[in-house]
């Protein structure tokens, strides 16, 4: 599953080691070999100013596996992952980021990304990362 903090690099040409990666699987894989789930749909669109682009952009999200469990499993899920994690004595900084690990556990998927948050998560749960 490919975390926003990805494709927004991607959309906006941004040149680093995680946009360059997503380019190569876009290219090369099945599309049905890239996840999203809701959360991460939102986070890519809604920051889209021009309208062109916003309709550009969501057109090819909606090309890929979109993950559509049972968003009360997933939330209670992600609040589990968050509770867990503080009594720990560690923050995650984005809760979406627990929604996001909760869909990828729950559908036993690796989450592609470039955020901190997601390290944390997978040192304590069963999160797998996908790896550079």
């Amino acid at each position: 599953m490919v975390d926003s903090s990805v494709w927004i690099d991607f959309f906006n040409y941004y040149k680093s080691e995680e946009a360059d990666e997503l380019q190569n699987l876009v290219e090369h894989n099945n599309v049905n070999n890239i996840f999203i789930c809701p959360t991460i749909y939102m986070e890519v669109l809604r920051g889209i100013k021009n309208d062109n682009t916003f309709y550009d952009v969501k057109e090819t999200l909606l090309n890929f596996s979109i993950l559509n469990n049972d968003i009360m499993e997933i939330t209670n899920n992600a609040i589990n992952i968050y509770r867990m994690l503080r009594k720990k004595g560690i923050t995650i900084r984005k809760q979406n980021d627990c929604l996001i690990a909760s869909y990828a556990i729950r559908n036993n998927i690796q989450v592609f990304h470039k955020d901190q948050d997601f390290e944390l998560i997978a040192k304590e749960t069963k999160l797998k990362i996908h790896n550079l």
